[in-house]
């Protein structure tokens, strides 16, 4: 059997996205065939609706985003419930400023952020990732593989930069 149709059809049954070397152990090949493979994939994709994206560490099959509002029009969907102005400000300083406590999101956003760590939590998209190292060891919070999921990042790094954010936390705008 083709290892690129190999490739295809596992991406095409996941639901989530399938690391390099998962699919390397399951396809007993080592990851650089891998690859290969998915290099000569994006080939074949090159003029087609779909493509494989590279998100959250691993590899998936998605719709090219300059076919989404057809796609959106061709199904109805449920309508996620959009996180508030707050949550998503507070998402924002901790995909930024990771580890972070809830006293520096206090600092950079200037309120209370405690309903928006709840909300960010209860959705996935943030979690406790340990305990800081100071008096009351304040819980610590990090963006989850769902967040990273959901804005279509690979990685961290990323995320677009952002002076004005930048210039604050090197004002001393955390006590990290």
């Amino acid at each position: 059997m083709r290892l690129d149709a190999l490739i295809e059809a596992v991406l095409f049954c996941s639901s989530e996205p399938v690391p390099v070397s998962k699919l390397a152990e399951a396809l007993e090949v080592p990851p650089d065939q891998v690859e290969e493979a998915v290099a000569a994939l994006d080939k074949l994709y090159a003029d087609r609706g779909i493509f494989i994206q590279r998100v959250a560490g691993g590899l998936r099959i998605a719709t090219r985003p300059e076919y989404g509002e057809v796609i959106s029009q061709a199904f109805t969907r449920k309508i996620p419930v959009a996180l508030s102005k707050g949550a998503l400000e507070t998402l924002a300083v901790i995909a930024y400023c990771q580890p972070v406590t809830r006293r520096d999101i206090q600092s950079i956003r200037g309120v209370n952020p405690d309903a928006s760590i709840e909300t960010l939590l209860e959705k996935g998209l943030i979690k406790e990732v340990g305990r800081k190292n100071t008096i009351g060891r304040p819980k610590l919070y990090g963006t989850t593989d769902e967040f990273l999921k959901k804005t279509s990042l690979n990685s961290l790094s990323d995320l677009p930069r952002i002076k004005a954010l930048e210039e604050k936390i090197g004002a001393g705008g955390t006590d990290n």
